[in-house]
């Protein structure tokens, strides 16, 4: 999505107010039926989009898209703090050319602080981490770097604080799992458009790409979601049974958000568990991972090996990167092979160690183990992936192309 250009935001505004007779007439089934199912509006016809300039944002900043990405993880701290200059290092010294950045966090906070004139000033939910991010964009155009933005959704304790009614509750208080996080509800549009309006700002400051993580329910919400209270919205009427239900509801959102994101020029994606391609959908937290990849361009599921459980017949999965790996991505290429138009493969790769598992079922990770992941991806026919080490701080001498 990276041919066409406008030079004006103005002309943005005025392609979207067109009538409908210029949008699409003809939409998959599946498009159709969502747009008019539950918003009765009609779907933009990709193929405008990509033929006029009329639908296209221009942010001013010119990336490449590489020739695989291969990024990392950046808070909104290291961003704007005096790591990121060694992390721009670290991408100008290696094979890596990428970068996803918090721009919405798990608690819900923004990681800047908008402008008077934004639409998202009044929510007053932002920190001062990154000082300037257009400023930071234009270091990252001129370094050739990247840049994807991460908006964490349904994890938000700002927004379920904010507005109980939009979360799940217990009795009086907003319900809160193990580790104090509040979740607010995929059922309801305003936590959508919430969400969508923050992709939406990152887009215009000029981030190619808007990363959704946390596109689901609560981990366990199957135990609990006939004790909580919470609102259906249009889903109430819904003839699904709740798993059902749960997973309409986390797929709508993403072809929604993608369908809104149409016209910045900037491309889809969504995190994912990684055991939701090794089932018909994941029940509890309404993640179909081939219904999620119809409606993305990029799926980017999570497979650290530290994270599974005796899978595939991996007694201890922690120890064994490369097969760890390996056997997913034999199901996963498996499950992409049946889509009309699968999405680019991405998966998160761990660049940290465990020691939580325990003393015989961990690894201390470094060199080795994290080039026998992105071996193990190349060995089976994919090429990008992403790091993950919640602290920013990523292994030393690694060869990120093996």
């Amino acid at each position: 999505m990276r041919n066409l250009k406008i030079a004006s935001s103005f002309v943005l505004a005025a392609s979207l107010a067109l009538p409908m007779s210029v949008q699409a007439t003809e939409q998959k089934d599946s498009d159709s039926s969502f747009a008019e199912r539950t918003y009765g509006f009609n779907a933009i016809d990709e193929n405008v989009v990509a033929t006029s300039q009329l639908f296209r944002y221009d942010s001013g900043l010119v990336f490449e898209y590489p020739d695989a990405v291969r990024g990392i993880y950046v808070t909104g701290h290291s961003a704007g703090g005096s790591r990121f200059e060694r992390l721009l290092k670290l991408l100008d010294s290696t094979d890596l050319n990428a970068m996803v950045i918090d721009v919405k966090d798990d608690y819900g906070n923004l990681t800047y602080k908008p402008a008077e004139d934004s639409p998202l000033y009044k929510k007053d939910i932002g920190k001062p981490y990154i000082k300037d991010p257009r400023k930071m964009l234009e270091t990252l155009e001129k370094q050739k770097v990247y840049p994807i933005a991460r908006v964490v959704v349904f994890k938000d304790s700002v927004l379920a604080k904010q507005q109980p009614e939009l979360s799940f509750k217990d009795g009086d208080k907003v319900w809160e799992n193990g580790r104090k996080e509040a979740f607010v509800n995929p059922f309801m549009k305003e936590v959508w458009d919430h969400n969508v309006e923050i992709a939406i700002e990152a887009a215009k400051m000029g981030f190619q790409e808007i990363q959704f993580d946390y596109v689901r329910f609560p981990e366990g919400f199957e135990k609990r979601h006939e004790t909580l209270q919470y609102s259906m919205g249009t889903y109430a009427e819904s003839d699904l049974d709740p798993v059902q239900r749960r997973v309409q509801a986390v797929t709508d959102f993403v072809a929604y958000a993608k369908e809104k994101l149409k016209p910045y020029d900037v491309d889809v994606s969504v995190d994912i568990f990684g055991y939701s391609a090794t089932l018909p959908e994941a029940p509890g937290i309404g993640q179909n991972f081939s219904k999620i990849s119809e409606n993305v361009d990029v799926i980017s599921s999570m497979i650290y090996p530290s994270h599974w459980t005796s899978y595939f017949g991996i007694a201890k999965p922690d120890l064994e990167p490369y097969r760890l790996i390996t056997e997913y991505a034999k199901v996963e290429n498996a499950k992409l092979g049946e889509l009309e138009n699968p999405p680019v493969s991405r998966p998160w790769l761990q660049d940290f160690s465990a020691p939580w598992l325990g003393a015989g079922n961990y690894l201390r990770y470094g060199k080795n183990e994290v080039e026998a992941q992105i071996k193990a991806l190349k060995d089976n026919g994919i090429n990008e992936y992403l790091l993950w080490n919640a602290g920013n701080n990523y292994t030393e001498g690694v060869d990120y192309t093996p």
